[in-house]
């Protein structure tokens, strides 16, 4: 993901004299980071965790940091959010026997390392320390664990939906949608002519990326990739599990049969083999778990080996939704930088592939 300020040039459209973004139709970027301090901060500083009748008493006390990227993106009205922090706040328990005596206290920290975009639709990790490893201390971390992830996890998806709807840009929004029409009567014909003109073209557009069932809208992603091997090492590094394992550094479940299941990245994508010819073809049901339900995707991987040692892929994901469950619209550009980063340029990089 671009860090906030380094897009490229050809993303990036000079400012108007007057300073205006007329309807947002040029990218217009904010900054979110400070936003999402100031969010976790309110939503989980001084949050009781659990109160078992003076037994158990955990609470949060602060939120330490909040590190990392986030922004937002606005381009003809349209929300684009964009993240990658990491967040570690401070906690503290105390145990005390049936007569209400203190037997000990304990502080400890709540750690999640890595909250994206890219993962919007599942839960992060989240790691639970304490200062005080013996029996109670751990007996205390245990609890915060078991009732403190859920609590904190829950305000991480209030997070990923108010991202989902500008963050800090969303009043903003809201007053321009709000806002009256006819405010001035010096507006000459001709602007309103083209204004009426500007509409029916957004409009042409939006009906456009309407494909299926009045859904938001799909994208096919089409890549070339080659790389220094035979088309049958290729393949089957695609469709053995282990093999999926050591480059992509997570669990995989892969059936070699036509109609058998997958599940791939823990579980993040899972589908069906649709078409399988070995060192040629794999075509495939694809399905994220972010997507909304019932919205599934093709994938078409065509092996061709133009000279032996040398194999080309040509990939067709197809019927990639736009957005996410939760309004976020990186969807397709997340999925094309998948394939490329996390697939194959990891090949390449752990089996010495590349060209």
């Amino acid at each position: 993901m671009a860090k906030y300020g380094e897009g490229g040039k050809r993303w990036i459209v000079e400012e108007r004299p007057d300073g205006a973004n007329v309807h947002n139709w040029h990218w217009a970027e904010t900054d979110c980071l400070p936003w999402s301090k100031t969010f976790f901060t309110k939503s989980l500083s001084d949050l009781t965790i659990l109160d078992c009748q003076g037994i158990l008493s955990i609470k949060t006390k602060k939120v330490e940091k909040v590190d990392g990227e986030a922004y937002v993106n606005v381009r003809k009205g349209k929300i684009i959010p964009g993240y990658e922090i990491s967040l570690s706040l401070s906690w503290e328990g105390e145990a005390k026997d049936g007569e209400g005596k203190t037997l000990l206290k304990a502080e400890g920290n709540l750690e999640i390392p890595y909250i994206s975009d890219e993962n919007a639709g599942e839960d992060p990790e989240v790691k639970v320390t304490t200062k005080d490893e013996g029996p109670i201390g751990k007996a205390l971390k245990e609890a915060m664990l078991a009732n403190g992830k859920p609590l904190v996890l829950e305000k991480v998806s209030d997070f990923v939906k108010a991202m989902a709807k500008g963050g800090p840009v969303k009043d903003e929004l809201e007053a321009k949608k709000s806002a009256p029409k006819n405010t001035t009567t010096t507006t000459s014909n001709s602007n309103s002519a083209a204004m009426s003109k500007e509409k029916v073209g957004v409009e042409k557009e939006a009906k456009k990326e309407v494909k299926k069932e009045g859904k938001k809208g799909f994208k096919t992603i089409t890549m070339s990739e080659k790389f220094n091997c035979r088309a049958k090492d290729m393949y089957e590094i695609l469709m053995d599990e282990n093999r999926w394992k050591g480059f992509s550094q997570s669990n995989a479940r892969i059936s070699k049969e036509v109609g058998g299941q997958f599940s791939i990245f823990d579980g993040s994508v899972t589908g069906i083999n649709l078409e399988l010819e070995e060192g040629k073809l794999i075509a495939q049901r694809w399905r994220f778990g972010s997507w909304s339900d019932g919205i599934d995707s093709t994938v078409r991987l065509v092996f061709n080996e133009p000279e032996p040692g040398v194999t080309v892929i040509n990939l067709t994901h197809s019927d990639v939704p736009e957005e996410d469950r939760y309004g976020n619209a990186t969807v397709v550009e997340n999925t094309e930088r998948g394939w490329r980063d996390l697939i194959f340029n990891k090949i390449r990089a752990v089996f010495g592939f590349g060209i």
